[in-house]
């Protein structure tokens, strides 16, 4: 079960989290981000508490979904330290997410524990 984040609660589980979080924007009519789920737990899983995982509807919190230019669902962005470090949607199926979600495993299993994500440049704009 992922844990449920809204605008209310983003700043405090995501942005000013201690560890990198992956958050998975979805809504209740994108079947892609219901048969994803069970990936998305069980990399959490294999991530064990180095990383966490969170949902956001987004229909139900437009104004996150719209700050961070969603134009496909599902998307993910991993966070950290209050930064993107990575960004994926577009993505086709299971087994492109599972090459997706290795990657990210291998590489933040990689670092030692003072290297960090590099956060890539975003622009947010505001409504």
């Amino acid at each position: 079960m992922l844990l449920s984040v809204n605008e209310r609660t983003f700043t405090q589980e995501v942005l000013k989290s201690p560890i990198p979080v992956l958050v998975h924007f979805w809504a209740p009519w994108c079947g892609l981000c219901r048969m994803i789920s069970p990936q998305l737990i069980r990399f959490q899983a294999k991530c064990g508490q180095n990383v966490k995982l969170v949902g956001i509807n987004a229909d139900d919190n437009f104004k996150l979904a719209h700050s961070y230019q969603l134009t496909t669902l599902p998307t993910l962005i991993l966070f950290e330290d209050g930064h993107i470090a990575d960004r994926l949607d577009r993505f086709q199926g299971r087994d492109d997410l599972s090459a997706a979600l290795d990657s990210i495993f291998l590489g933040y299993a990689d670092r030692s524990k003072h290297q960090r994500f590099q956060p890539i440049e975003y622009q947010t704009f505001s409504a």
